[in-house]
């Protein structure tokens, strides 16, 4: 097997990427991220979000990815109000939130919109504040975000405890995963990063992944994020996608549910980033 040797470009002296008027970190809340799209973002965070709700814990996964959003693809569902109604003013952001059969609430986004990405910067934090508000009724709040790092994701990841940044074993992805990194802990030192590997050959190999970001990141941002888990291949996950069924309900038992919930409980564990 040829491993390709990750060379990303130092990063030189410019000035910090700045979000919106950055509110308290809520430690609840966790972010989902990836440098760029097809690394499997969306399902991770609708199988998380499945599993710290079968942990009896009330959940509500928000669906920031404007544009592609998919999550109640994925799910199966049919939404009467979503993102899109809340940014036009027709609702408020409780007022969009819809139970899933999967035991956990969502706030559906809007596909093919590019409304998101083009609010004001004072009416993006806006919304962002009232998501805030509304993650203080719930024990865990999922934000599957877009890929890349545009306003809208530094906004909203501005508000996580923790933000799971995603990638796999493509070069363009580890490249895309540093860049991220960067580009946060420009914006935030304290920012809590922490690395998935997701469809990784094997748990071995995914480690050896891992290790080439991590020493990237070592290397030139003098930052080590932290591994929070790998995610095996298995051919079950795409099973449950195609249909539009979580992957718990479908194949509790398969190798992907298993890392899966490893990694849900090692959120639990750990402790909650405290409030910055």
């Amino acid at each position: 097997m040829t491993v390709t040797t990750m060379t990303p470009v130092p990063p030189s002296p410019a000035r910090p990427v700045h979000h919106p008027a950055a509110p308290l970190r809520q430690s609840n809340i966790v972010a989902v991220a990836s440098g760029k799209g097809g690394v499997g973002k969306t399902w991770l965070s609708v199988t998380l979000a499945h599993c710290f709700a079968r942990q009896g814990q009330r959940v509500l996964l928000f669906d920031g990815d404007i544009g592609l959003a998919n999550v109640d693809i994925q799910l199966g569902l049919m939404p009467d109000r979503d993102l899109g109604s809340v940014i036009a003013g027709r609702f408020g952001l409780a007022d969009a939130i819809m139970p899933s059969e999967a035991g956990f609430d969502i706030i559906a986004g809007k596909s093919g919109s590019a409304s998101l990405a083009t609010l004001e910067p004072a009416a993006l934090s806006g919304l962002r504040d009232e998501l805030v508000l509304l993650a203080k009724s719930y024990d865990r709040v999922i934000i599957d975000l877009g890929a890349g790092v545009d306003a809208v994701v530094r906004t909203f990841s501005a508000a996580a405890g923790v933000t799971l940044v995603v990638t796999n074993d493509e070069p363009t992805a580890l490249t895309d995963a540093y860049a991220y990194i960067k580009l946060t802990r420009m914006a935030d030192r304290n920012a809590d990063v922490r690395v998935v590997i997701n469809i990784a050959p094997t748990a071995r190999e995914g480690e050896r992944t891992y290790a080439k970001l991590n020493k990237a990141a070592e290397n030139f941002l003098k930052y080590s994020p932290p591994l929070a888990g790998v995610i095996r291949r298995d051919d079950k996950v795409r099973d449950a996608i195609r249909n539009q069924v979580p992957l718990l309900t479908r194949h509790p038992m398969c190798e992907a549910a298993e890392d899966v919930e490893a990694l849900a409980g090692s959120l639990m564990r750990a402790p909650q980033a405290a409030q910055l």
